[in-house]
């Protein structure tokens, strides 16, 4: 069976390396970028993405951009993008969700909600 590919979209490469850490030690195979131009550009690219997982505030454009600019791409309108952000306050929820989030994630990351949610893809 292949590895289920999780891209992750984090300005901090301490994140990043902590989330790959986790997601490969439970056999997922993970892609990174530092910013969601980069992202952007990887995702109109054919390479198999199972999901993606984005950091919420970034400079430059942040989730709340990017989340929608990666639903309109017509080979990621189905891939499950999970929003994961330190912003846990009321009504953030709702807000990753209305940027197109399928489901949102508070840091720091609880690792068996985030396999949960991994599990269904």
């Amino acid at each position: 069976m292949q590895k289920k590919r999780v891209l992750i979209i984090d300005d901090d490469s301490r994140n990043i390396f902590a989330l790959k850490a986790t997601l490969q030690s439970k056999g997922f195979a993970c892609l990174s970028c530092l910013n969601a131009q980069e992202a952007l550009n990887l995702l109109k690219t054919d390479e198999e993405i199972d999901a993606i997982l984005i950091d919420m505030m970034m400079p430059d454009m942040d989730g709340y951009e990017a989340i929608p600019r990666i639903k309109n791409l017509d080979n990621r309108k189905d891939t499950p993008v999970f929003s994961v952000t330190a912003q846990a306050m009321v009504g953030d929820r709702e807000k990753c969700l209305r940027a197109g989030a399928t489901e949102y994630i508070a840091k720091p990351i609880d690792v068996d909600r985030l396999l949960q949610l991994l599990s269904r893809i």
